[in-house]
């Protein structure tokens, strides 16, 4: 039999053992060790990087999907002004009928150059947001520009009293002029502005300068409007999760051969009473068909980089926007009304048609025997309503002014192509009145159960459908004015979206919307993000004063566990490893050392020399 025997002293630790009978598995040769040793470091390193690199990237995802959701319903606490932290902005939206003005703020910059601003609009101690409307707009005071300043100080001071004194002169004041200054001349629109930029900063401390009031353009406004749903979408955060739709983007002066991968960004559709907006995301380069077309193309295209890096691109855009006015959905009905009324007018059999009550004017897009009265005093002309959803829209296109050029929407305007398959569109105002005020189908659009539930509506007595909206089956908002001219309403929206726009008939990705996640989006959101876009430089300057150590302890602290598994792991491998290549050497200097005789005692069963071995 063989025999090992161990024995402990106080100075070291000795065993006996023989060498020759040692298991072979305990005494590798030195390309076993080392195939052996490789095969445990590249384990090793595959553990690291599934652990560390693909266990932290989902572990981003998820904590930022769970913050992005929780945002949604902090975003409606009462805002803690008490918070050194916390940021505060201003826009004041200078239009036509009146003024509001809006307060945002935001937390400091969390130093990522690749993040935005979270910007959220303020909220007082009843948890409402804090903007204030004065009436009329600026513009009436074109005669008298001396009182713009007066005009716009409640506005002011109503801010200031929400925001807290010491953090006044780090807030951004920007006052943005609409359509109402529009229409004045040049010299109107800069005595008013002038009269603003010179005494705001007396009376205030808002960090204000010239350039921080001015009239914007109708395509400055629609970017802005894009902005703004976007940021509350949740688009412009390029994490995305494997529930988030992507887009493969050429960016706007870069390298054509080199494509960004990145969130896909939402469509704006927006029909109001006197115009209709649309405003998308261009991804791709796109080519014209005449110089004329490029030459319009370059007014109704802008590219901005939304990021505080001019260097970086991953936030650079081209967005599509263009507004055609005379195609809101109250427009649009007097312009059909001015044609109803030449129509009339004119002689059919020797018959004044639409003269008198007993021989009205037939009209397909009011609902049925719906009796209406349109045109002047002198010249009334009388309607009645036959309800025929699919002539309705037929006598509604040519007002849509389409044209034979291609890529051309209403009034003949260029637009660029749309991947129609991989987007997303939201439908505000006027689509979403149509779709829910009265055939509540506000949401996901559907083409084909629209176009159903519509010409059950026209076709509907009038009778039938007062006596519906007495009993309060519409919306609560929804009055006699929309119940007359819904039929009208929902032919001439849908005449825009197909034919005008020239969606598909079966396109899904069309959602309706009055808010967005509860909360209204105003364009003037998107404004502040786009102004503000370069204060993140100065928070992430700070952060590299302090130095790289908070940065890397925060980064460190996912994977640290890992890190020590893995270096505690090697260890204990290094040492069974120097281990056996110790028994190794030893065996060979047994071996040769050992004579027969040695083993003429182990067949005899005698005990070998112990041999002292100093670990």
């Amino acid at each position: 039999p063989y025999r090992i025997s161990f024995s402990c002293l106080p100075a070291s630790w000795h065993f006996s053992l023989s060498p020759l009978v040692l298991p072979r598995l305990l005494l590798p040769s030195f390309r076993q060790l080392l195939l052996f040793g490789l095969l445990v470091g590249l384990l090793g390193l595959l553990y690291l990087l599934l652990v560390t690199g693909k266990g932290q990237d989902i572990w981003i995802r998820k904590d930022n999907y769970f913050h992005r959701h929780l945002a949604r319903v902090t975003d409606v606490e009462a805002t803690d002004t008490s918070n050194p932290n916390l940021n505060y902005g201003l826009v004041v939206d200078c239009g036509s009928s009146g003024s509001r003005v809006f307060v945002y703020c935001w937390p400091q910059h969390n130093g990522n150059p690749h993040d935005l601003l979270d910007i959220r609009q303020m909220r007082d101690q009843h948890r409402k947001p804090v903007v204030m409307k004065i009436k009329p707009g600026i513009s009436e005071l074109a005669k008298t520009p001396e009182k713009a300043s007066d005009y716009i100080h409640p506005l002011l001071s109503f801010a200031a009293q929400h925001i807290p004194k010491h953090k006044h002169q780090e807030t951004p004041l920007y006052i943005l002029c609409t359509a109402g200054m529009r229409v004045l001349s040049d010299s109107q629109q800069e005595a008013l502005l002038e009269d603003l930029r010179t005494d705001i900063p007396v009376h205030f401390n808002f960090l204000f300068s010239d350039s921080h009031v001015e009239v914007i353009s109708g395509k400055q406004e629609g970017v802005y409007a894009w902005i703004g749903i976007n940021f509350v979408l949740g688009r412009f955060n390029h994490v995305a999760s494997e529930r988030d739709a992507v887009v493969e983007v050429q960016v706007p002066g870069g390298d054509q051969q080199e494509a960004l991968v990145r969130k896909r960004t939402a469509g704006v559709l927006d029909m109001g009473g006197v115009s209709t907006q649309i405003a998308y995301e261009v991804p791709k380069t796109v080519s014209f068909a005449s110089p004329q077309q490029e030459e319009v193309a370059k007014n109704l295209l802008a590219e901005f980089n939304l990021g505080c890096d001019a260097h970086r691109t991953e936030h650079v855009y081209r967005v599509y926007v263009s507004t055609f006015l005379g195609f809101g959905g109250n427009a649009a009905r007097q312009r059909y009304e001015e044609k109803l009324i030449l129509v009339g007018l004119s002689r059919l059999l020797g018959l004044r048609v639409g003269q008198t009550a007993e021989s009205p004017l037939l009209d397909p897009c009011l609902p049925t025997d719906l009796q209406d009265e349109v045109g002047p005093a002198t010249q009334k002309l009388h309607l009645r309503g036959t309800g025929d959803f699919d002539h309705c829209r037929q006598l509604l296109q040519p007002f849509l002014n389409r044209t034979n050029e291609t890529h051309s929407s209403l009034n003949g305007i260029y637009q660029p192509p749309i991947d129609y398959p991989n987007s997303q569109f939201y439908g505000f105002s006027e689509f979403y009145y149509c779709t829910e005020d009265v055939l509540r189908m506000g949401g996901d659009f559907n083409s084909s159960k629209y176009s159903i539930a519509a010409k059950g509506y026209c076709a509907t007595q009038w009778k039938s459908l007062k006596e519906r909206f007495d009993s309060g089956l519409y919306a609560s908002h929804a009055d006699v004015h929309r119940l007359k001219y819904q039929c009208f309403k929902s032919a001439w929206m849908y005449e825009v979206f197909h034919s005008g726009f020239s969606f598909p008939i079966d396109y899904k990705n069309l959602r309706t919307a009055l808010l967005v996640y509860d909360k209204e989006v105003q364009w003037t959101l998107g404004a502040i993000l786009y102004r503000t876009r370069f204060l993140p430089l100065r928070d992430i300057q700070q952060e590299t004063l302090k130095g790289v150590h908070a940065h890397w302890h925060r980064s460190f602290s996912f994977v640290n566990n890992h890190y020590l598994f893995l270096a505690c792991f090697l260890v204990v491998f290094l040492s069974i490893l120097l281990y056996l290549l110790r028994l190794r050497r030893i065996h060979s200097c047994t071996t040769q050392r050992c004579t027969p005789s040695t083993v003429e005692w182990l067949e005899e069963g005698l005990g070998s020399p112990s041999l002292p071995i100093t670990l």
